[in-house]
């Protein structure tokens, strides 16, 4: 693959990164429905079909009403006799149907009826919300410390190593697990939020830490380290420069982060430590898709599932540093 199209790709997978974290900013108005709103015999309803032409002819973009001909088999048929219009910009959405018509299922419904393409964008705000504010935090924490135990060395170096080597040898979900269940059952969303990012931060840290410590270390040894301790720079003043050093690693923590702590918050908000409804997340959206008999019915609540693999997908195309070329 020549440099060139590796270039374009990344810019796509870039684009759709951009694309997604403007889709959950703009949730509200994305999705054509609330959370919470449930429509009556559209359990497990199959996504609706969008239609440009019909019988007499080109007619723009429009669907036709789902009936439920079999209730106990789940069966649902497009009713041809009337069309639907879709309708763009109106009542505060991107796209609707118009009042008392539809309803419009992108996606598909749930066991309970709701729209799952709305819950499944705004549940990117809380999902994508909190991961990014672990991966932001964890970074700081662990370049912060991690830089400052290989600039300093010695003892401060040993110190940070041993506890960061401590919490590397408990496993990360179960560490989050059980920090999250010493603390009350309820807690308010925005209580929730904050304690799972610090969370995720704590058992994140130290996979930083160690690989800022090692390059930081690495660096305080080139010649321009030495001449400007020479010159009486201290370690916060050479902590700058060997920092950019440490560019390429943690765009490849970034990549590896964030899918971890997708996969985190849905595994805390499956177990139902985490967010709960009426405010949905991608985690607490899973539960439906734990049957196998759902799955075989419904293959489309493993919508908020393949919203994590794009995610990841798409990190790792567009943000992981390319491979260098060896030089002969």
């Amino acid at each position: 693959m020549s440099r060139a199209l590796r270039r374009w790709i990344r810019r796509l997978a870039l684009g759709a990164l951009g694309v997604m974290a403007a889709v959950a900013i703009a949730a509200p108005f994305i999705a054509p429905y609330a959370a919470t709103e449930q429509f009556a015999d559209r359990q497990f309803a199959p996504p609706t079909r969008i239609h440009i032409r019909d019988a007499s002819g080109f007619r723009g973009p429009f669907i036709y009403r789902q009936v439920l001909e079999d209730r106990l088999l789940r069966q649902y048929r497009e009713d041809r006799s009337t069309t639907i219009p879709l309708e763009f910009f109106r009542a505060g959405h991107l796209v609707s149907v118009p009042a008392g018509e539809g309803p419009l299922l992108l996606f598909g419904a749930d066991a309970l009826g709701h729209d799952i393409f709305s819950r499944v964008v705004r549940g990117a705000r809380l999902s994508l919300g909190v991961t990014l504010a672990g991966v932001v935090g964890a970074l700081l924490v662990g370049t912060l410390v991690g830089g400052l135990a290989g600039a300093i060395g010695g003892r401060l170096d040993e110190a940070v190593m041993l506890v960061a080597d401590f919490v590397l040898v408990l496993p990360g979900a179960y560490l989050v697990l059980v920090l999250r269940s010493a603390l009350p059952d309820v807690l308010s969303t925005g209580e929730t939020f904050v304690l799972i990012a610090a969370f995720f931060a704590l058992a994140a840290w130290p996979h930083v830490a160690r690989g800022v410590r090692a390059i930081v270390a690495a660096e305080r040894t080139r010649e321009y380290a030495l001449a400007a301790r020479a010159a009486g720079a201290g370690p916060w003043r050479l902590l700058g420069h060997f920092l950019p050093a440490t560019r390429g690693f943690l765009s490849v923590e970034v990549v590896l982060l964030v899918p971890a702590l997708l996969v985190a918050e849905a595994t805390v908000s499956f177990l139902g430590l985490g967010f709960v409804d009426p405010q949905p997340s991608w985690g607490t959206l899973l539960p439906d898709a734990g049957s196998v008999s759902a799955l075989r019915e419904a293959p489309w609540i493993l919508a908020p599932a393949a919203a994590i693999f794009l995610v990841a997908l798409l990190l790792q195309i567009g943000v992981r540093p390319a491979p260098r070329p060896v030089e002969h």
